[in-house]
């Protein structure tokens, strides 16, 4: 039997890393921790295949037998990837499960992401404060040379480390309802706060036996690589939860993401009060 399928995805510096090390504790859930390359595998094999003029030409004459190939070669390398695994639930990290939440589906139909949100002021503060701390090292799409509102700009940009997940949340409410019961929103200021109460109601919605952490004793798992983020995106581990420092956000850069992404507010954090320029 395989094992529930449990991709981690969303926003960056919004407590994916926290997370995945969290419900590794879990003795029934297989979670290394790491970004993978699984989900980018994947999309790379559907382009490949969709361009291979012989896959093609069976389309034309054997479309159903052809097509249940693929859907068998693409099926089989997703449960491969964790075929050692011997526990109920295995989780796979990576942002963009979420803009591929239909195709995984597709493949694995009892398939949950939990989506990792977190305040966007926040979020653009964590970044800026470590580049600031690694000021000598470029990012690795070469931001470094612009000014902090240039920067902010960049990162918002649709294609861009916070603009990307953002355009698969904005996509969120137009998922049929089927696909969006697959889908844990799950905010980081929450799992700061109440990192039991969270987790338990998390451990509940993957169906797995009841377990209450110890946000004061926590197992640190493996580290990712932050030297392929060129350091600009720390993924520390730590034995036990603190609040992070709050980053004091210049007026101008926060009311600009306060009002080009004001749905984003409205439904994550609809009390929040928006800020003056």
């Amino acid at each position: 039997m395989n094992p529930q399928f449990v991709g981690v995805t969303g926003l960056p510096r919004a407590g994916s890393t926290l997370l995945c090390q969290l419900l590794a504790q879990h003795p029934e859930i297989h979670c290394e921790g790491q970004s993978s390359p699984l989900c980018n595998t994947l999309l790379g094999l559907r382009r490949m295949v969709s361009d291979d003029t012989f896959f093609l030409s069976q389309l034309d004459n054997a479309f159903e037998r052809s097509y249940a190939h693929l859907t068998s070669a693409m099926q089989g390398f997703l449960r491969g990837w964790y075929h050692d695994c011997t526990t109920p639930v295995v989780v796979d990290k990576n942002r963009a499960w979420l803009h591929t939440i239909e195709m995984l589906l597709h493949l694995e139909p009892d398939a949950k992401l939990i989506v990792c949100v977190r305040e966007l002021g926040q979020i653009y503060g964590s970044i800026e404060a470590q580049h600031q701390r690694t000021i000598l090292i470029d990012f690795l799409d070469h931001l470094a040379d612009f000014d902090r509102f240039g920067r902010a700009d960049m990162l918002f940009a649709k294609d861009r480390t916070i603009g990307a997940p953002l355009v698969s949340l904005s996509a969120v409410p137009d998922l049929p309802k089927a696909v969006r019961e697959r889908l844990y929103v799950l905010r980081f200021e929450d799992l700061i706060a109440q990192p039991v109460a969270c987790m338990s109601h998390i451990y509940g919605w993957l169906g797995v036996t009841p377990l209450q952490i110890d946000p004061e004793q926590l197992t640190v798992g493996i580290q990712e690589s932050d030297s392929h983020y060129r350091m600009k995106f720390s993924h520390q581990q730590h034995t036990r939860i603190a609040p992070p420092k709050h980053h004091d956000i210049a007026p101008r850069i926060q009311a600009q993401v306060e009002s080009a992404y004001a749905w984003f507010y409205q439904q994550y954090y609809p009390a929040k009060q928006p800020s003056a320029n």
